[in-house]
């Protein structure tokens, strides 16, 4: 097995996007919990952010959601991002909110609609020119609830319309990533389920339109690690979204229901090349703490990706591959579980404060005042959430 002086080269390397509705109010159809502190504005999610990057080292940048996060001035918004030492990440666009979107917005049968779905995503590559941002990343509520509600083939071809006027938009050294979602809020079908309907369509637009992976997506049992592989074998998968769910998507921490599940995605996305800045893939959090403190949950979340990756780069893949040659099923097994076992926590802690950052960033964060600071000041105004 490799040591952990073999991986730091590696583990210095990972970036990791926080969403910056991450740090809004959220929670379920029954109940949103507002918490105090919570920021009112992109100006002040982009602050929360930063200071995760500042106690971990881990997340650069912050994913920027439309319109929740526009601003009169996003030149100015990216001025404030990089004075806190973060940059402007992914934008995603939203086309599940607005009344028009009842019945779909790029695969809606109205063209009136479906226009304005296209120019929504035609401002979001405005503002991704605006911000030096390199992906658009699209998730579609579009879908049907009853049998016979709408032509599923139709809203295929009208889907694969709209995305290739898109795609057409998309500047030099920009990519369109396209998410699926095999249920909810459509409930009979959904118009982009799985990665294969992702993959079909992407693969129809051109070199620079890839798959996202949300990582809470898929239909129970369904064996994730498996879909990485084949879309880094294909070259067709372009970004995650991590977090966690037990049963539908609930876009918890990542990790939290099952970090053997997020060791052998990492597996893969290392044996397939999706890791390291020249990799093309982009890591990102799509998550929302509910009842949890927002910067707390996003620091505790990186550390689990890092965790995991450090856990899943001390694989001994030259000892995996001879027990593999010879057929030895049990001694594999074991030298992979050997890898998941082991406890990096303590060398990660030295590391960490080796390049200057605390050994523990979520002691150091509570130990610190940033909350306290926070919850005073923010006091009076809209506190961001979902729609703001």
């Amino acid at each position: 097995m490799p040591s952990f002086a073999d991986i730091t080269d590696a583990l210095a390397a990972q970036a990791i996007e926080l969403p910056s509705w991450a740090f809004g109010n959220s929670g379920t159809r029954f109940r949103v919990f507002p918490q105090a502190g919570v920021p009112r504005d992109p100006y002040e999610k982009i602050a929360d952010a930063a200071k995760v990057h500042e106690l971990t080292g881990l997340a650069p940048s912050v994913a920027l959601h439309i319109p929740w996060d526009e601003v009169p001035d996003f030149a100015d918004l990216l001025r404030h991002a990089e004075g806190l030492g973060v940059a402007l990440g992914t934008v995603n666009s939203n086309t599940f909110q607005d009344e028009a979107y009842k019945l779909g917005s790029l695969a809606s049968r109205d063209d009136a609609v479906r226009r304005k779905a296209i120019d929504h995503h035609l401002r979001c590559i405005e503002i991704m020119g605006e911000t030096g941002s390199q992906d658009l990343k699209i998730w579609l509520a579009d879908g049907t609830n009853y049998p016979g509600q709408d032509d599923m083939r139709a809203r295929q071809d009208r889907l694969a319309e709209s995305l290739q006027e898109i795609y057409a938009a998309i500047g030099e050294g920009q990519r369109l990533v396209l998410e699926y979602k095999f249920f909810e809020p459509a409930f009979y079908h959904t118009d982009v389920p799985d990665w294969g309907t992702s993959y079909a369509q992407v693969a129809a637009l051109g070199e620079r339109a890839f798959v996202c992976l949300d990582t809470g997506h898929h239909a129970p049992g369904t064996n994730i690690e498996f879909i990485v592989m084949q879309l880094l074998r294909i070259g067709k998968l372009g970004s995650f979204d991590f977090n966690s769910r037990f049963y539908a998507d609930d876009d918890l921490i990542v990790g939290a229901a099952d970090p053997f599940q997020l060791f052998r995605i990492l597996v893969e996305v290392i044996r397939g090349g999706g890791y390291g800045a020249d990799s093309g893939i982009a890591f990102m959090l799509d998550q929302c703490h509910n009842i949890e403190k927002k910067i707390p949950g996003q620091i505790r979340s990186v550390l689990n990706v890092q965790e995991m990756t450090a856990r899943a780069l001390l694989l001994d893949r030259q000892a995996l591959d001879a027990a593999q040659l010879e057929g030895d099923v049990l001694a594999a097994n074991s030298i992979f579980m050997d890898a998941f076992s082991t406890d990096v926590r303590p060398a990660l802690a030295e590391w960490r404060e080796s390049r200057g950052l605390p050994p523990d960033p979520m002691k150091a964060y509570a130990a610190g005042d940033y909350q306290a600071r926070i919850e005073a000041a923010r006091v009076g105004g809209s506190q961001a959430g979902w729609g703001a």
